[in-house]
C-alpha cells in the first residue's frame, strides 16, 4: 500500500526493554507449522545453509488450518485469528474470519503489514526475475522501512520468520537478503510462502481485515497510541485460480465486507475515524478491487489510498465512552463477484 504522507510521533523506545520480541512470541507458533506440516499439508524444504522454507500453496495444498495459524505467525503471536460458520438467517458469507489483539501497533503494523519489498533481476536468478512483500516478524529484525523509525521499535531476536505473497519460491539471492538484513545465521530463519490464489494465502490476507484499518488510522496521520484495542472480521472467499482475481477477491473482502471495532483514548479521535476511516470515502469505492487495479495499469500507487479500509467500522472512546459508527457493508457486490446466496434467492 502506499506510505503514509504523515509522520506520527514514535509510538515506542526502540530501546525499551519491556516491548516485547514478536519474533520470540511466533517463534512456537512456527515450530508448530514445521511440526504439523504434513497435517497442514504444507511442504518442507531446506536450503543447503539450512534455512527452512514452507511452501503453503505452491506446490503443496495447504489449507485454512495452515492459513489461521500463519496469519498468526504474521501477527507476532499477538493476535487471535478463528474462522467462524455465520449461522444468521441471511448471512453475509456463510465463512467469517475473525482477529483481535490488545497491541494492534504492534501486531499489525510492526510486524503483520506486508511493507517489505524484495525483489531480483532475472540475471540475479539464473532465469526469471522475483518479487515479493514480506510481512510477519522478521521485518523487525530488518527493520528496512522508514515505518519502523515512526513506531520506535527494532526486535533483536536470534530467530525470524517471514512470510512470502508470492506464487514460487524464493531464489538464493533473496534469502541472502534477507538473511542479511535479519543479521541472522542461516539456521535461524524460516520463510513462509503463500501465493495469494492458494487457500492458505486467501486466509492470511483477509485476516489483515485489522491491519488494513491500522494502516488507513497511520495515513490519516492520526496517531498510533491512540488505538488500544482492536477485533474485526471479514468474510473468507473462495481462492480464484488466477492471480489477478484472487487478489481482488481478498481485497474485496475487506474493502467491501470487512467489519473492525477500535478502541481508542480520546473522543474526538473515535468521532473522526468513525466517519474518515471507512473504505467508502475513497473516491475509488464501489467497483470490485480487480477491475479498479486493471484500470490503473496495476499500478497499486495511483490508487487512492483511502480505499484500503474496512467497509464498516465502530470506534469506542475510553475518554467518554460513547461508540461510533461509520461505513456500510456491500454483500450484494461480494455475492456478485463470489456468487452464492445473494444471486440465487
Amino acid at each position: 500500500m502506499p506510505a503514509s504522507p504523515s509522520t506520527p510521533e514514535p509510538t515506542a523506545d526502540a530501546n525499551d526493554a519491556t516491548l516485547p520480541s514478536v519474533n520470540a512470541l511466533s517463534e512456537r507458533l512456527v515450530a508448530r507449522l514445521l511440526e504439523q506440516a504434513g497435517r497442514l499439508r504444507v511442504a518442507l524444504t531446506r536450503t543447503d545453509a539450512g534455512t527452512v522454507i514452507a511452501d503453503a500453496g505452491v506446490a503443496a495444498r495447504g489449507g485454512i488450518e495452515a492459513g489461521l495459524l500463519i496469519a498468526r505467525i504474521c501477527m507476532g503471536g499477538l493476535g487471535r485469528v478463528a474462522l467462524r460458520a455465520n449461522l444468521d438467517a441471511a448471512p453475509l458469507w456463510p465463512t467469517m474470519l475473525e482477529v483481535s489483539t490488545s497491541a494492534p501497533v504492534l501486531a499489525c503494523l510492526g510486524s503483520q503489514y506486508a511493507g517489505w519489498s524484495l525483489s531480483a533481476t532475472k540475471e540475479q536468478t539464473g532465469g526469471k526475475k522475483f518479487f515479493s512483500l514480506g510481512s510477519g516478524p522478521a521485518r523487525a529484525l530488518a527493520v528496512k522501512e522508514p515505518l519502523f523509525a515512526e513506531l520506535g521499535y527494532r526486535d533483536r531476536h536470534t530467530r525470524g520468520a517471514l512470510v512470502l505473497e508470492v506464487d514460487r519460491l524464493p531464489p538464493q539471492v533473496v534469502i541472502d537478503k534477507v538473511l542479511h538484513d535479519c543479521g541472522l545465521a542461516p539456521d535461524q530463519l524460516t520463510l513462509i510462502v503463500t501465493p495469494t490464489q492458494s487457500v492458505a494465502g486467501t486466509v492470511q490476507v483477509v485476516a489483515r481485515v485489522v491491519e488494513v484499518a491500522l494502516h488507513k488510522v497511520h495515513v490519516l496521520g492520526v496517531p498510533l497510541d491512540e488505538v488500544r484495542e482492536a477485533s474485526g472480521c471479514a468474510p473468507l472467499p473462495p481462492p480464484a485460480p488466477d492471480g489477478i482475481q484472487a487478489m481482488g477477491r481478498t481485497n474485496d473482502a475487506i474493502l467491501y465486507g470487512g467489519r473492525v471495532h477500535l478502541t481508542v483514548q480520546h473522543d474526538e479521535v473515535a468521532r473522526r475515524l468513525a466517519d474518515e476511516l471507512p473504505s467508502a470515502t475513497s473516491r475509488d469505492y464501489g467497483r470490485p478491487f480487480a477491475e479498479i487495479f486493471t484500470s490503473f495499469n496495476f499500478d497499486f500507487y495511483q490508487i487512492d489510498p483511502a480505499l484500503f479500509a474496512p467497509a464498516e467500522v465502530w470506534v469506542s472512546s475510553l475518554e467518554s465512552g460513547a461508540t461510533y459508527h461509520g461505513g456500510q457493508l456491500d454483500g450484494a457486490l461480494l455475492h456478485h463477484q463470489w456468487g452464492g446466496p445473494a444471486g440465487t434467492r
